[in-house]
């Protein structure tokens, strides 16, 4: 019974899996997703930036800078400032010119210039929407352009959607 051959066992060798890969990938995946949960996360433009405790004319400066042109038929022009159900100036027509839309427009550019100075916000002229007609003339448009240019605005929207008050506003004047 001596002589019976021995049992042959393999070595048994230390199984060990590396992890190092699948770290990386997680902290890049916890990376990505602190990421995309900061950037989805909606961003808001506070507009009521006024000074509430002083004797401002306006308490928002936001409305302060707009400034709305209706380009009617029959070379109707009417403008008035700030939004319609509380405008700060009235809707009123005008006439083409110097003496005409040229000069409300400088007008209230530097109103608004020196309201804007009083908040601590230079050099933030008005912005002009301007709202053409559907049977409003092509050469009013850039009549309109052109004065823009000559009072030095250069934040202007052309929008042809009115709203129901402006359509009335339109029929109205």
């Amino acid at each position: 019974m001596k002589n019976l051959p021995k049992k042959i066992r393999s070595k048994k060798l230390n199984s060990r899996v590396d992890l190092t890969a699948m770290v990386s990938v997680s902290f890049l995946l916890i990376i990505f997703f602190m990421l995309v949960g900061e950037l989805s996360k909606p961003k808001v433009l506070d507009l009521s930036a006024g000074n509430e405790c002083c004797d401002c004319p306006v308490p928002h400066y936001g409305e302060n800078r707009t400034f709305t042109i209706i380009l009617g038929p029959n070379d109707k022009l009417i403008y008035y400032a700030g939004i319609l159900a509380i405008p700060k100036i009235e809707p009123q027509i005008t006439q083409y010119g110097k003496e005409g839309i040229r000069k409300k427009i400088e007008t209230y550019n530097n109103a608004a210039l020196k309201y804007a100075e009083q908040l601590g916000k230079t050099g933030r002229s008005i912005s002009v929407i301007i709202k053409p007609a559907k049977k409003s003339n092509y050469g009013n448009l850039v009549d309109i352009l052109n004065e823009l240019k000559r009072a030095n605005i250069d934040s202007y929207a052309i929008v042809p959607q009115f709203t129901p008050e402006e359509t009335k506003l339109l029929a109205a004047k």
